[in-house]
């Protein structure tokens, strides 16, 4: 993976995995917000779940069998805890890492709680694992960070950026109450205003298509996209405006179109509730009139 050229001759499109929280860029896999470790949090919670991280494995390694996949990236948030690492980490990280980069290299785009992740790498020359800055950086056209900060203005130049960190979903009720919520993808832009007020020296903007990626564990949880505001949403593109929201487009993982944040909030639970609120409080008034 290299620094972003300003050629668009190799530019890939990228190619989610049908009913997966996973794609391909070229030849290479890219997962987002693994998570390592999170059932020692849940332990902690009085949920007891055993580590599943032979599992994840099980699953890393079919998508590598069946996209014929020669790289994987890993788009930050690899382990859990953010300000320590617990034991499980200490064990399931390394062992992770060596069952994946046994099979293929593996690049590494640091998230938010992916601090001191170099020291459990597997300590073994054989495999190659290589951390890249989290400002991201670049490979086949397609721009990939994770999320929690600034992207560098290298990925302004390619046609996709691709990040983690919200773990979208949207969450639904239907007409009797009844409450859904489904992992998406989110495709929407930056918008360019906002990139070209904070760097002025831009100067090839190519307007990229931005993919927010569901998170790779499913225990995890997420952030509705058709409940949230910028306010409500994680990292500095969302808090400064610099991602397009109502006009994103969601999509399930088995390729449905949902419609745009826009459309969807017409279903989250909060608009139904709002709704019937809205009915009672007429009802009662019409009441009071009578």
């Amino acid at each position: 993976m290299t620094p972003t050229s300003s050629s668009h001759s190799t530019v890939s499109e990228p190619q989610p995995l049908v009913n997966e929280p996973a794609l391909t860029v070229g030849s290479t896999l890219v997962l987002a917000d693994l998570h390592i470790g999170i059932e020692h949090e849940l332990a902690l919670s009085g949920i007891n779940i055993p580590s599943q991280v032979d599992r994840r494995i099980d699953r890393a390694l079919r998508y590598l069998a069946t996209t014929n996949a020669q790289r994987v990236v890993l788009l930050g948030d690899v382990k859990h805890t953010i300000s320590k690492t617990s034991a499980l980490e200490r064990h399931d990280i390394p062992h992770f890492l060596r069952s994946l980069a046994e099979c293929v290299p593996v690049d590494i785009l640091p998230g938010n709680h992916d601090a001191g992740i170099e020291y459990w790498l597997p300590r073994d020359s054989r495999f190659r694992i290589e951390i890249h800055p989290s400002k991201g950086c670049s490979i086949h056209g397609a721009g990939l960070v994770h999320g929690h900060t600034w992207p560098s203005t290298d990925l302004l130049h390619c046609d996709y950026v691709i990040m983690g960190h919200n773990h979208p979903i949207v969450r639904m009720a239907d007409p009797l109450g009844h409450v859904s919520s489904k992992p998406v993808w989110i495709r929407t832009r930056f918008v360019e205003s906002v990139f070209r007020e904070r760097y002025p020296e831009i100067d090839d903007y190519v307007n990229p298509r931005v993919i927010i990626m569901p998170a790779f564990n499913e225990l995890v949880g997420g952030i509705a996209f058709n409940e949230a505001s910028y306010e409500t949403l994680l990292g500095p593109l969302f808090s400064n405006r610099a991602i397009a929201l109502e006009k994103a487009q969601a999509y399930l993982l088995d390729g449905t179109y949902l419609g745009t944040v826009e459309q969807l909030r017409g279903i989250a639970p909060s608009h139904r509730t709002s709704r019937r609120t809205q009915s009672s409080r007429k009802k009662n008034e019409h009441r009071a009139r009578d």
